[in-house]
C-alpha cells in the first residue's frame, strides 16, 4: 500500500498521491493522463482528477501500478470489473502490472476460437476470475524474454500454450509449450500472425490480429507528447540496426493501433500507421549512416 509519509511534495493536493516506491514505469501516466505526470525521475499526481470518469481512470491506475505506489488518502473501494479493460472491439488491456516486468502491460485478445493472453500480468485473484469469466486462456502469447512474469502461473491455471521464440528461451524462461523458429511470419489462426522483429532481443516478436491491432511488446510503443512512434536504443538489448530493419519490414503489415509492452497505446489509421513506419525507419538508418 502506498504511505502518504512517503508522497512526493510536488503532487497536487487532495486525494489521489504517488509515494517514494514510485519505479518511474509510467503505467499510470497513460492509464489516466489526465490526473498523474512525469517529473524526470517518478510520475505524480499532476491534477486531482475533476469528474466520475477521471476519477475512474485514476482507481484504474492504482490497480494496473506493479509496485503499489499510488495511495488515496480516504479509503476507496476498488471497482472489481475495472479490468480487463475494453480497449476495442473484443481487446482488452488486463492492467494488474508486474513489477517482474518493470510495470509492462498485457493484452487479452477474447474469441470464440479461444483467448489470447499477451504478455503476463500479475496473477492476481481479482483479474484471474475476470478472466475466467471471460472463457479462460487457450494461448499465450510472449513478446519476448522480458515481460513473462507470472506466465508459469497462468500456464498452471488455465493450461493454456505458451508461445515464444526459441531465440529468446533460456534467460528467464527454460520451457513453453511452442518455440517459434526463423525470421519469417507465422500464421497462429487465421485471424492471428506473429512476425517476428529481432532488435530489441534476438527473439522478440509482434501479434497483428484482424489486420487492426499490432501487439508489439518492447520492439515499439507510442509517444503520446509527439503524436508518433517511438522505440528507444538505451534498451534495446540485441542489435539496434536489427531493430531499425524489423521496424521497416512491419510497414507491409496493415494495422491500426500499436499495444505495446511499455507506454501508451496508439492509434493512426492504416495507411498512415504504414507510412510513419516507413519514415521512422528511414529517419533512424540516416541517423545510423551520419554517425558512422
Amino acid at each position: 500500500m502506498a504511505n502518504r509519509a512517503k508522497r512526493f511534495s510536488d503532487n497536487a493536493e487532495g486525494e489521489f498521491f504517488v509515494d517514494e516506491t514510485c519505479i518511474d514505469c509510467g503505467t499510470c501516466r497513460w492509464v489516466a493522463p489526465a490526473s498523474f505526470a512525469d517529473a524526470g525521475s517518478h510520475s505524480y499526481v499532476g491534477r486531482q482528477p475533476q469528474t466520475a470518469a477521471e476519477r475512474a481512470r485514476a482507481g484504474k491506475a492504482v490497480i494496473a501500478c506493479p509496485v503499489a505506489a499510488i495511495g488515496t488518502v480516504t479509503r476507496q473501494e476498488a471497482d472489481p470489473d475495472a479490468f480487463p479493460d475494453r480497449v476495442e472491439d473484443n481487446v482488452y488491456h488486463c492492467g494488474f502490472h508486474s513489477p517482474a516486468s518493470y510495470g509492462a502491460a498485457s493484452w487479452l485478445i477474447v474469441r470464440q476460437e479461444g483467448n489470447v493472453l499477451i504478455d503476463s500480468p500479475r496473477f492476481a485473484g481479482r483479474l484471474v476470475k475476470r478472466i475466467e469469466a471471460f472463457g479462460g486462456v487457450r494461448t499465450m502469447f510472449l513478446t519476448h524474454r522480458d515481460d513473462v512474469a507470472d506466465h508459469q502461473k497462468f500456464h498452471d491455471h488455465f493450461g493454456c500454450e505458451r508461445i515464444l521464440h526459441a531465440d529468446d528461451l533460456g534467460w528467464n524462461i527454460r520451457k513453453v509449450e511452442r518455440a517459434i523458429e526463423g525470421a519469417e511470419p507465422v500464421r497462429l489462426d487465421p485471424d492471428l500472425l506473429i512476425i517476428p522483429v529481432p532488435g530489441h532481443t534476438r527473439g522478440s516478436m509482434c501479434l497483428l490480429y484482424r489486420d487492426k491491432f499490432l501487439f508489439t511488446g518492447d520492439h515499439v510503443s507510442w509517444d503520446l507528447a509527439a503524436d508518433g512512434l517511438r522505440a528507444s536504443r538505451s534498451v534495446c538489448w540485441y542489435d539496434w540496426d536489427e531493430l531499425v530493419a524489423s521496424m521497416a519490414r512491419l510497414a507491409s503489415h496493415r494495422f491500426e493501433f500499436i499495444l505495446p509492452g511499455h507506454g501508451a497505446p496508439g492509434r493512426l489509421p492504416a495507411l498512415r500507421m504504414a507510412e510513419a513506419m516507413r519514415r521512422w525507419a528511414a529517419a533512424h538508418r540516416a541517423a545510423t549512416a551520419e554517425a558512422l
